[in-house]
């Protein structure tokens, strides 16, 4: 199963922190057991503390004992100075306690001693000498247990230290060498991967490029981006394809026309010219021939129907004085008879000064004639007006009318009206050029409009 682009992308940086949180979690179980040693070293260090303090509690307490011992009246503040020493010793005891580390049975007798020296109970000196031989002995084997974990400890702990550092040292080192390995061979596995299908993309977009329109070979399921880039790229050539034959189907067929308009006019109206002038001479040797006159006659309608096949087939005005004069042209023809409706042509000085194509040229007007034509046959107008201009880089052609109108919703994709319309779209699309139908400005009616993106459309003559 193939991963999809982007998974592709993160896989290395994600096995590498895959790799680098392993080793975090590592480090975190290996410094736990210094954690816990260092709570055992400083519970050890407070019981020490709590242990030595007790010990100078308990031979300044036996000093004051004896004092009192000698004493032949009870004073004051040997009594007070033996509270406040039970206090000390009780609350080192405590803090004995909450360490956890001595025995139950040591710290059993411990506290029976507490008890007995509490100076609230009475001073019975000879109990209190009795509890301080028992306390003292208990303190000081407590305190030569706890030296010597200390020093075990210590030792334990600089070794501990010293295979930690070297453990961890070595186990980063050999992860992060691994991780960057990894990271580097995934990376240049998918990137080799990516960067192959990439060129043959490339590749195919520069034969198209070249003019080889073979299209590029397109998977059979889209499973990535890439795969989507690779249809998308065989259906523009398709479509290329198409717009490039239909591109020069119109051209030739244009240069046929164009040809076979010269032919006409190079042939067969010189002939019927040379026919004209026997005529006339004909006539001017026998004035009053009817039958001659009525031939000539006939003759001039025959040359001028045969100039009107001529401009259809390929209007001259076009090439000599450019597509804004061919329309005007046109229109002054197509209007010039009675019952026409009235019409208006409005074009901008810019248009005048583009460089257009033959075939763009031929190819707009063709459609403004078709346009024009539809409002003539089927719009029932009583005016139109058709209008050439640029409008953010584009060229606009527009035929407007007042005329009954036709539903301009597309009844399938693509398709609206008929043939002839159908023909402005092929048209259009073999010069790139975008047409849509849609409600007149005026009361009712049609406006059609076509956009020419230009290249350049400050290009002058």
């Amino acid at each position: 199963m193939r991963l999809a682009l982007k998974h592709q992308i993160i896989m290395a940086p994600a096995a590498v922190l895959c790799l680098m949180t392993l080793l975090l979690g590592f480090l975190q179980f290996t410094y736990w057991d210094i954690s816990v040693k260092r709570q055992k070293a400083k519970d050890l260090r407070t019981a020490f503390v709590a242990l030595a303090e007790a010990d100078m509690a308990t031979q300044r307490m036996h000093g004051v004992v004896g004092f009192l011992a000698q004493a032949q009246f009870p004073d004051p503040r040997a009594l007070e100075q033996i509270a406040n020493l039970h206090r000390h010793l009780e609350v080192s005891i405590d803090r004995l306690q909450e360490t956890g580390l001595m025995a139950t049975p040591s710290m059993s007798r411990m506290r029976q001693s507490i008890v007995d020296l509490n100076p609230e109970h009475g001073m019975q000196l000879d109990q209190f000498n009795q509890a301080l031989k028992v306390l003292h002995p208990l303190i000081m084997e407590q305190l030569s247990k706890l030296n010597e974990q200390r020093d075990d400890l210590s030792v334990l702990h600089r070794e501990d230290i010293d295979t930690l550092v070297a453990e961890t040292t070595f186990v980063s080192i050999l992860v992060l060498g691994v991780a960057i390995l990894v990271g580097i061979l995934l990376s240049l596995a998918f990137a080799r991967h990516i960067l192959r299908r990439i060129q043959v993309l490339s590749d195919g977009a520069a034969r198209i490029t070249a003019g080889d329109f073979s299209p590029p070979p397109a998977p059979d399921k889209v499973r990535d981006e890439l795969d989507g880039l690779a249809v998308s790229i065989n259906q523009m050539t398709d479509q290329l394809i198409r717009v490039v034959a239909a591109e020069k189907l119109l051209e030739g067929a244009e240069e046929e026309r164009r040809r076979i308009a010269m032919d006409i006019h190079d042939q067969t109206l010189a002939d019927l010219a040379a026919v004209k002038r026997k005529l006339e001479h004909m006539r001017q040797e026998a004035p009053g021939n009817e039958d001659v006159t009525k031939i000539e006659v006939d003759l001039q309608r025959a040359m001028t129907n045969l100039r009107v096949v001529m401009d259809n087939l390929h209007p001259q005005t076009l090439d000599i004085l450019g597509l804004p004069a061919a329309t005007e042209s046109f229109l002054e023809k197509t209007c010039e008879a009675p019952n026409s409706p009235e019409y208006h042509f409005l074009v901008d000085d810019e248009v005048e000064a583009l460089k257009l194509s033959r075939l763009t040229q031929v190819t707009l007007y063709r459609i403004i004639v078709e346009a024009v034509n539809n409002v003539m046959r089927h719009a029932h107008a009583s005016q139109f007006e058709v209008g050439m201009g640029l409008r953010s880089g584009s060229l606009v052609i527009t035929v407007e009318d007042n005329g009954r109108g036709f539903d301009t919703a597309p009844r399938l994709p693509d398709q609206v009206g008929g043939r002839g319309l159908h023909n402005i779209r092929e048209r259009a699309r073999a010069i790139c050029a975008e047409v849509n139908w849609r409600s007149s400005r005026f009361s009712s009616g049609t406006r059609f409009e076509l956009v020419l993106p230009l290249k350049d459309p400050k290009l002058s003559g």
